[in-house]
C-alpha cells in the first residue's frame, strides 16, 4: 500500500489543516483506492506565533504622542501612493470634472497653452530640477507637454492649482520610475515635496514653501480613508498575515525541528512512500530528502513551491547553487500555476531530475496559490506518477 505524506504550507493552522488534509485525501483516493494518506501538521508545534502577544507592533493610529505625532490633516502619504500607481490620476480626476468644451472666441488662447510651453521649457533643462529624486524629469515633462489630458484639466482647475497638480504628476512619475527599477534609495517625503514645490513654481504657481500636499478631494476620498483604516487595524492585519511570513522566516532560521519531525514520521512508514507538499511544505520536504537518504520515499510532489527559487538564490538551507541534487533524492514532480507568483520551476536547475507540470486554476494571484487542492488536474498528475 502506497503511503502519501501530505505537508501543508505557510499560515495553515487548525482547524484549517484538518479540512485541507481531508480535501486532499478525498481528491486523491477518488482516483486511486488503497492509498494511505498520512498528514504532517507542523504548524501547531513549529509555526510562527507572536510569543509576547504582539509587543513588537507599533501603536495604532491615534495613540502616538509627543513630537512624532503626525498632523492628522497633513498626512498625504496615501494620496502620493495613489499618484505613484498612476501619476496622471489627479489630472484625470480634474479633467473628468471639466465643463463641456466650447469653441473659443477669435483671438482667445487655450487655457493650457502657457502650461504646455512651460513644460517644454522644463524638459529642455534636463533632469536637473529634480536631481534629488533621480532621472526621468525631462522625459516626463516632454510627454506631459504633448498629453491631451491637459486641455480638459486646464478647463477645470485654476491656473495655480493646475500648475501644482502638474508638478505633482511629474514628481510622481520620477519617483514611480525609481520604484519600478528597484532603486536602492528612495528620497523621503520632505525631499519629494521640495521638488514638487520647485516644479510648481517653474510651471507658474506662486512660491509658498515646500509643503504642497495632494489637495484633490477625490483622491483623498479614495485613498486616505483606506490608509487610516489600515493603520488603525495594523494589529489585526499583522495577526492575520504574520503566520505566513513568519513561518518562512522561522523555518529558514530554525528549521531542523520541522525536518526532524518529518524524518521521524517517514521512518515509521513502510515503502513505497510519496510526499506531497504545498508551498513552504515543499521546501521542508526537499531539504529533508537532500540532507537524509530516505530510500522508502519514491516520489516527491511539490505544488506552488519556492524551493527552486531558494536554491537558485542561495537561500535553500540544504543545498547551495550550483551543487547538483544528490542521487538519493527521489523523482520530483513540481506542479505550478502560471498565475501563482509563489510557484517556481526546477527542471532548468536540475536537468533530468525534476518534471515541471503546469496546472491552471483560472484564479488570479494570490487565490491561485491556494487553489491547487480543488483542481482535478493536480490529483490526476499525482496519481499518474504514484509508485
Amino acid at each position: 500500500m502506497t503511503a502519501l505524506v501530505f505537508i501543508h504550507g505557510t499560515g495553515v493552522r487548525e482547524p484549517g489543516f484538518s479540512a485541507l488534509a481531508g480535501r486532499f485525501s478525498a481528491g486523491v483516493t477518488q482516483l486511486r483506492g488503497g492509498l494511505r494518506v498520512v498528514p504532517y501538521y507542523w504548524g501547531g508545534d513549529h509555526g510562527a506565533a507572536l510569543a509576547a502577544g504582539g509587543a513588537s507592533l507599533p501603536p495604532g493610529s491615534g495613540t502616538v504622542r509627543g513630537p512624532l505625532a503626525p498632523d492628522a490633516g497633513a498626512d498625504d502619504t496615501a494620496d502620493w501612493a495613489a499618484l505613484y500607481t498612476d501619476p496622471y490620476a489627479e489630472l484625470a480626476l480634474a479633467a473628468a470634472g471639466a465643463p463641456r468644451a466650447v469653441e473659443l472666441p477669435p483671438g482667445a488662447l487655450p487655457p493650457d497653452r502657457y502650461l504646455r510651453a512651460r513644460l517644454a521649457a522644463l524638459a529642455a533643462e534636463g533632469d536637473g530640477p529634480a536631481d534629488e529624486l533621480g532621472p526621468g524629469l525631462a522625459r516626463a515633462a516632454a510627454d506631459l507637454a504633448a498629453h491631451p489630458l491637459l486641455a480638459a484639466a486646464a478647463a477645470s482647475l485654476a491656473p495655480d492649482d493646475l500648475a501644482e497638480a502638474t508638478a505633482r504628476c511629474l514628481t510622481a512619475q520620477v519617483v514611480a520610475g525609481l520604484l519600478d527599477s528597484d532603486a536602492p534609495l528612495v528620497p523621503v517625503g520632505a525631499t519629494r515635496d521640495a521638488v514638487a514645490g520647485r516644479l510648481a513654481t517653474a510651471l507658474g504657481a506662486p512660491a509658498r514653501g515646500t509643503e504642497r500636499g495632494v489637495r484633490s478631494l477625490a483622491l483623498r476620498a479614495a485613498s486616505s480613508a483606506a490608509s487610516r483604516a489600515v493603520v488603525r487595524r495594523r494589529r489585526a492585519l499583522t495577526e492575520a498575515a504574520h503566520p505566513a511570513a513568519g513561518d518562512v522566516l522561522r523555518y529558514l532560521s530554525r528549521g531542523e525541528a520541522v525536518r526532524a519531525g518529518l524524518r521521524t514520521l517517514l521512518a515509521g512508514l513502510e515503502p513505497p512512500v510519496a510526499i506531497v507538499a504545498h508551498s513552504l511544505g515543499g521546501i521542508i520536504a526537499l531539504d529533508t530528502l537532500v540532507l537524509t537518504p530516505l530510500p522508502q520515499v519514491r516520489l516527491l510532489v511539490t505544488a506552488g513551491s519556492q524551493a527552486p527559487f531558494l536554491y537558485e538564490s542561495g537561500s535553500l538551507p540544504s543545498l547551495e547553487h550550483p551543487a547538483p541534487l544528490p542521487a538519493h533524492v527521489p523523482d520530483w514532480l513540481n506542479l505550478y500555476d502560471p498565475r501563482d507568483l509563489l510557484s517556481y520551476l526546477g527542471a532548468g536547475l536540475f536537468p533530468g531530475r525534476v518534471a515541471d507540470v503546469a496546472v491552471d486554476s483560472r484564479q488570479p494571484f494570490p487565490a491561485a496559490h491556494s487553489a491547487y487542492w480543488t483542481n482535478p488536474e493536480v490529483y490526476r498528475h499525482i496519481v499518474e506518477r504514484l509508485p
